[in-house]
């Protein structure tokens, strides 16, 4: 199950050919972790992994930090690794692969000064678990930093099939409470939480923006709702305002330093 959704996944960012387009919100979210990590105090040539790479947002906004170093991008798609590579080119010290950020095999001497994703750890099966086994991965005194989204994620979706005595296909989110209490120990800072609104002319939209960053994966056991009922749901979302609002969490997660380090 946890492989087949995993490619369902995959497949669906593969085919988001117009994702650079509709993910205004991802772009701005990159912006803000990209600052984030720029101010935390890296070695001057820190070796990078990046998880999700996406068409290269966060990529491309710490090269303009000037974050420089030996860099591994890396997403689960291997379309949308070519397609940031296409967008961003090649740089000394640059490597581009296709990689699962929770049930891969890690990479080849996985030894990283800096582990940073936005916007991907929210598709993980099990976020607890992927954030120890990724500071497993990290140089003593490393950083693990990403956003992720929280359970107030298209409150207005779901309020609008809830008004219908309905379950939204929305992947389930944890509260804000329940990322607070992940390893609170090797947390280098409190979660910061961010709430974004999105407008969209209607419903159709919405769904379709959706469907263009390749976020329509629904949950695991989601049926699609008959037409008659997606039509009412929809309807009230429209009443409502067509607004899909996001809660967006940035964890930063560490390993110690060696003794006398």
């Amino acid at each position: 199950m946890i492989h087949d959704r995993r490619q369902r996944i995959g497949a669906a960012f593969s085919a988001a050919r117009d994702y650079d387009h509709h993910a205004h919100v991802q772009r701005h979210v990159a912006q803000g972790l990209a600052t984030r990590i720029a101010a935390l105090p890296l070695p001057d040539r820190p070796r990078l992994l990046e998880i999700g790479c996406g068409t290269g947002f966060l990529t491309e906004a710490l090269a303009e930090r000037e974050i420089g170093g030996e860099w591994l991008v890396t997403d689960l798609s291997p379309a949308m690794v070519e397609r940031a590579r296409h967008r961003l080119g090649t740089r000394p010290g640059w490597r581009y692969a296709a990689l699962d950020g929770e049930h891969g095999a890690p990479p080849e001497g996985a030894r990283f000064d800096l582990i940073a994703s936005s916007m991907t750890l929210q598709w993980f099966d099990d976020l607890p678990a992927a954030i120890a086994r990724l500071l497993g991965w990290l140089t003593p005194g490393g950083v693990l930093a990403f956003t992720t989204l929280a359970a107030g994620t298209f409150a207005e979706w779901r309020a609008a099939h809830a008004a219908e005595g309905l379950a939204p296909g929305t992947p389930p989110l944890p509260s804000l409470a329940a990322l607070n209490a992940v390893l609170p120990a090797r947390q280098l800072a409190p979660h910061r939480v961010e709430h974004l609104r999105d407008a969209y002319p209607g419903a159709s939209e919405f769904l379709h923006a959706l469907k263009a960053i390749g976020a329509g994966t629904a949950a695991r056991s989601h049926r699609p709702l008959p037409p008659d009922a997606l039509r009412r749901v929809m309807r009230r979302f429209e009443a409502a305002g067509a607004v899909a609002s996001y809660e967006v969490v940035t964890c930063l997660y560490g390993v110690p330093k060696e003794p006398g380090a």
